[in-house]
């Protein structure tokens, strides 16, 4: 299960196991099943109880992942940027996709 974006509200509550919707209880299962569980988190900047929250989040077997941008692909428009980061997501399901192009490294100057 992937929750993107995850708001603060519901990382608290999956966190807290505080099944108060439909969203917090389906991942509230999916760690219980020992399922795999992506938020990506939407806010920034980060306060304690959220930093507290992600590790909480973590130590229950979720995977935290911050939609950073990644510039080294060289995207040239917001597209690119956003492919990116639901490439990232989808990997972590073991779903490829033909786009965007894995990074190759640099290179090389020889």
């Amino acid at each position: 299960m992937a929750i993107a974006p995850c708001s603060m509200k519901t990382l608290s509550a999956v966190a807290n196991a505080y099944g108060e919707d439909l969203i917090a209880r389906a991942a509230d299962v999916v760690l219980k099943e020992r399922r795999r569980l992506v938020l990506v988190p939407r806010e920034t900047p980060l306060n304690l109880a959220h930093l507290r929250n992600m590790i909480a989040v973590t130590e229950m077997g979720g995977i935290i992942l911050p939609p950073l941008p990644a510039f080294y692909p060289r995207p040239e428009t917001i597209d690119d940027l956003v492919d990116h980061t639901v490439a990232r997501v989808l990997d972590l399901f073991g779903i490829e996709i033909s786009q965007p192009a894995r990074w190759q490294g640099f290179k090389s100057a020889i």
